[in-house]
């Protein structure tokens, strides 16, 4: 398992679950086109791009290229490494039949030629000094989600982190992991709620 610090950015579901048997890292999945109109899914990559760089690995067909363009063009601050797979010919087994250009997407490559990609971009290993336990219960119990007044406790928290407005709950839980341990977090939400009386 290699631990990479940036954020992953990938087409879909199938290549996140494939990534993930491989690294630990944040990834994210831009559902294909939809990166096009979501905008809570752009500004958090945005946000990645500039706190801890961003890894661009779409697949190697037109479309893939496309949305890379996109998000290379969308963000404006911060690192972006681009990750390149091959063309690989043929068919996912999940598939009744191939693509438009007839060549595999992440999903589709094998482990090795992912860690080879990975290789020719420069990319590494790199140890985390803690290990992420916050969970979409960590962010009720702290009365980040689920309560009356956790939509506004949520955004004092961001802003605090200067991270984007626009987060879902579980997307917020993704994000934290890689900043804090859930004590850490506690004392902040603990801190905020001392200056907001009113939350």
């Amino acid at each position: 398992m290699i631990k990479i610090n940036e954020a992953i950015i990938v087409e879909g579901k199938y290549d996140k679950s494939k990534l993930a048997s491989l690294v630990d890292a944040v990834i994210i999945v831009t559902n294909g086109f939809g990166i096009f109109k979501d905008r809570e899914k752009l500004e958090l990559i945005r946000y990645y791009a500039r706190k801890t760089g961003i890894i661009i690995m779409t697949d190697s067909d037109s479309a893939g290229q496309k949305i890379r363009g996109y998000i290379k063009g969308a963000v404006h601050d911060g690192r972006i490494i681009n990750v390149y797979i091959p063309d690989v010919f043929g068919k996912e087994k999940r598939k009744e039949k191939p693509s438009a250009e007839g060549k595999l997407g992440v999903e589709g490559i094998s482990s090795k030629q992912i860690a080879e990609a990975f290789e020719r971009a420069g990319i590494t290993s790199s140890e985390r000094t803690f290990k992420s336990d916050i969970t979409p219960l960590t962010l009720y119990e702290l009365g980040l989600s689920g309560g009356e007044n956790s939509r506004e406790l949520r955004k004092s928290l961001q802003k605090s982190l200067d991270l984007p407005e626009l987060m879902s709950a579980s997307s917020l839980t993704e994000v934290l992991n890689t900043m804090m341990t859930a004590e850490e977090l506690a004392e902040r939400v603990a801190a905020l709620k001392g200056e907001c009386n009113g939350i």
